[in-house]
């Protein structure tokens, strides 16, 4: 007979009380993407059921730290606080009332994803009057062939699906290194856009914090912006920063970066300190590397996780989902670690800056694994040539745990979508089968799936090692597109940018609901920002 755990809960005051007091707390919502998206407390962190094994080692790194789950209703935050308690974690608890409970008890809710980094940029435009120029102003200068630059903040990634013509991808963290190398004459403006309002603000306020001597401007709601102006984007370009940075820009960008720490009051440490205080396990220390991901990979100091600078400071609750940590970063230039320093501090993040690291310290290689990483569960695997035996035959369904963006660009014929959380619906839609064979991306997440659907449903089950990648690698065919969905598609919120039905009409209401967020901040009164 299974007993049910009864976990303790903590109440809107409670969970209040804590974020002002900076004390350790990981307000979890374990709902899939979307629903998260749509209604949440500010510094919730989308955490889903379906990939807590996978995701819980690294955003939650000890398992000692307080951590208070919730769901709107759906019954996912008991079994998600089950979960925990089984993977080692021994100080969680659920949310008096859940999502319904915050609202009653008068907290403010925020929809859309990475809130409190959207909500800081906001609070810094309101309060330094960032310089912006609109989609119009700016085309009218590229049209004069006046004296300018747009850099692209965003990830190289974004910056290919689309861009303003003529842009270079220069990524946040990159900003302030390398802005006097391509814009030597100071009389050049430089422009900073991304897709919507955050990184063109955060990405022009850096530059002006840190002295760079150009007139510096956002591009005032970025690409979307650009677009509800009826001005073309491009698409596919590969225009980025590349090479080393000449020594007169790169000193002068350290000094700029230092002096702006100093005034957020950013704290300094050392490697061995940084080490010594992610061993002590008495605090939740995150370590983070922010240069660039191809650096990272050429070597980095030992037990430093990749978190690009730009890119920590936009979604700081997915990097940093525990409120009240401690947060470590490393560079090996002095520019792009105090840049983004100043502007975690500024968010209330108690975050140090490792100083005295020289070129051996860069010596590690790959990525470290979690500390506490699960061990997947023992399976039956089955080779892609053994899978395609099998479905010569009836009766073998293959189920792909992948991200429904995956599964939509291409997944093994016949194979249907499934959200693991949502499971037990799926099973009501799916045809009878003699044996299930799961997949996803790899075989990570169906390993973790296989024994859940075998107690379910009493049939065989087996794991495709390697998983769909292992399947393209043999050179089997792959289909695309939303056929079989099992699950509906709620494990990733649709962007305004991304190919939303109605697109000009859903750019308009972000736009929208970015300039209401300062007044939301206030309302809430929880977040301990301040603009230097």
């Amino acid at each position: 007979m299974n007993v049910v755990k009864e976990f303790r809960t903590r109440s809107f005051r409670d969970v209040c009380h804590a974020l002002l007091d900076r004390e350790e707390i990981a307000l979890i919502d374990v709902r899939e993407e979307d629903p998260h998206a749509r209604s949440h407390p500010l510094f919730a962190a989308n955490l889903p059921l379906s990939r807590l094994e996978l995701d819980a080692p690294l955003r939650l790194p000890r398992p000692a730290v307080p951590i208070v789950v919730f769901d709107a209703g759906e019954g996912l935050a008991t079994r998600a606080a089950e979960r925990l308690a089984e993977l080692g974690y021994t100080n969680v608890a659920l949310l008096e009332g859940g999502l319904q409970g915050w609202r009653e008890a008068g907290g403010e809710l925020f929809r859309d994803v990475n809130v409190p980094s959207k909500a800081f940029g906001e609070l810094v435009e309101s309060v330094r009057h960032t310089p912006s120029l609109s989609a119009q102003q700016v085309q009218a200068l590229l049209d004069q062939e006046a004296n300018i630059v747009v850099l692209d903040a965003r990830r190289f990634e974004e910056f290919q699906t689309m861009n303003i013509p003529g842009s270079i991808s220069v990524p946040g963290a990159e900003l302030v290194l390398r802005a006097r190398q391509l814009a030597p004459d100071p009389a050049t403006r430089i422009i900073v856009n991304c897709a919507g309002r955050t990184r063109s603000i955060i990405g022009a306020q850096s530059l002006i914090n840190a002295g760079v001597p150009n007139p510096v401007a956002a591009l005032r709601n970025g690409t979307m912006g650009w677009t509800l102006a009826g001005q073309p984007l491009a698409h596919g370009s590969a225009r980025r920063i590349e090479g080393a940075v000449d020594d007169v820009s790169r000193l002068a960008a350290a000094d700029g970066a230092r002096t702006v720490a100093d005034r957020a009051r950013v704290r300094r440490t050392s490697r061995d300190e940084a080490r010594r205080w992610a061993d002590e396990a008495v605090r939740t220390v995150y370590r983070f590397d922010v240069r660039t991901p191809d650096e990272y990979e050429a070597g980095h100091v030992p037990g430093f996780r990749s978190a690009p600078g730009g890119q920590l400071v936009q979604e700081t609750d997915l990097f940093v989902t525990v409120r009240g940590a401690r947060v470590i970063l490393a560079d090996s230039d002095g520019v792009r670690a105090n840049m983004s320093a100043s502007w975690l501090a500024q968010m209330n993040v108690e975050v140090y800056v490792v100083d005295g690291l020289t070129a051996a310290d860069f010596a590690e290689k790959g990525t470290p694994p979690a500390r506490n990483a699960v061990t997947p569960p023992d399976v039956d695997e089955i080779g892609p040539a053994e899978l395609v035996a099998l479905l010569q035959s009836h009766g073998t369904v293959v189920l792909d745990f992948t991200s429904s963006a995956n599964y939509l660009t291409r997944h093994i014929p016949g194979a249907w979508f499934v959200i693991r959380s949502q499971l037990a619906d799926a099973l009501r839609t799916l045809p009878d089968a003699k044996r299930y064979v799961l997949t996803c991306g790899s075989d990570a997440l169906a390993r973790f799936v296989a024994p859940e659907l075998a107690a379910a449903t009493g049939r065989p089950v087996q794991v495709l090692r390697g998983g769909t990648n292992a399947w393209i690698d043999a050179g089997l065919p792959v289909e695309s597109g939303g056929m079989r969905m099992a699950s509906p598609r709620i494990d990733r919120y649709q962007r305004p940018y991304d190919g939303a039905e109605n697109a000009r009409e859903a750019m308009s209401a972000y736009l929208e609901w970015e300039h209401g967020l300062v007044a939301q901040l206030a309302r809430d009164g929880t977040h301990g920002f301040r603009v230097i």
